[in-house]
């Protein structure tokens, strides 16, 4: 349980970091594509007997490449590329999973849904380690990430690499889809990168903030989430961690949607409470 906690620390401030960029870019079902695409590495990695985390790891930084080189050319929209290899992905998964000792593919359960009480301390050392990676990029490149993702025909005439970028923010969010595999799973890891950033939208207006609070949102529900299923789980009755988390998140982002026009509200009225004193003074004043 200490390790699936920290395993979920670190993915809750991992995920949205990641996810604050992909939505500012509209890329929110990148995850998606990418996560089906990374069950092809996890199929290779049962097959020869390795591990399919590092199957997973080569084979989602090969496919998130494939789709921003395809979208980046133009021939193929961003939607469509994410869906052929969304399908492909899948299919290609099921199919290989097949020929692996066993053949079944039931062995695809614990990375489609998560399995997170399984994470060992070397699963633990591997998952600490991409995601100190992750946020080291994120910091060192996040000033260019941003104006790549706020206007991409501006950051090219600022003279930022576009090209570059986009295929390291693809390198990134892949590493992060294949470490939270373990936490939420596959089907259900883009919901860990969407979700907090929604609902940091919802309470925020900076690009800075909406982060912050997106990470601290993925905290709460990956740690809430995870503690919730070990707490209720009674009897016959298991919750499962994964699901527990992305329903977590959703319940932050309902409360956070029940409380933004309030917030709204009240940092209207304060940016224009010293307008309105004047304007009333004004109005006194005159006969």
């Amino acid at each position: 349980m200490q390790r699936a906690l920290l395993a979920a620390l670190l993915i809750g401030l991992a995920a949205p970091a990641v996810g604050t960029f992909i939505v500012q870019r509209r890329l929110s079902l990148l995850g998606d594509g990418i996560g089906h695409i990374a069950l092809t590495g996890v199929a290779l990695g049962l097959v020869t007997s390795t591990s399919p985390l590092l199957g997973a790891i080569v084979v989602s930084v090969l496919g998130a490449v494939l789709i921003e080189v395809m979208r980046s050319s133009g021939r193929t929209g961003g939607d469509l590329a994410l869906a052929l290899l969304f399908y492909g992905g899948l299919a290609g998964g099921v199919l290989v999973t097949n020929f692996a000792p066993g053949g079944s593919t039931s062995n695809l359960l614990s990375y489609l849904f998560g399995s997170i009480s399984s994470v060992s301390s070397d699963d633990l050392y591997v998952i600490g380690g991409l995601v100190v990676a992750v946020l080291v990029v994120l910091a060192v490149f996040g000033r260019e990430l941003f104006l790549l993702c706020q206007d991409e025909e501006m950051a090219r005439a600022s003279g930022v690499r576009v090209r570059f970028l986009s295929i390291l923010l693809a390198v990134v969010a892949a590493l992060t889809i294949v470490v939270a595999m373990r936490v939420v799973g596959l089907l259900l890891v883009s919901a860990l990168m969407v979700v907090p950033v929604a609902a940091a939208q919802q309470l925020t207006r900076g690009f800075k903030a909406t982060a912050a609070l997106a990470m601290v949102y993925g905290v709460v529900a990956a740690l809430g989430g995870l503690t919730a299923s070990y707490q209720f789980s009674v009897g016959e009755v298991n919750i499962s961690p994964g699901p527990a988390i992305v329903v977590t998140a959703l319940a932050l982002f309902a409360a956070s949607a029940a409380l933004g026009p309030l917030a709204r509200r009240r940092a209207a009225r304060a940016a224009d409470g010293p307008l309105e004193s004047e304007r009333d003074t004004a109005l006194e004043e005159v006969p």
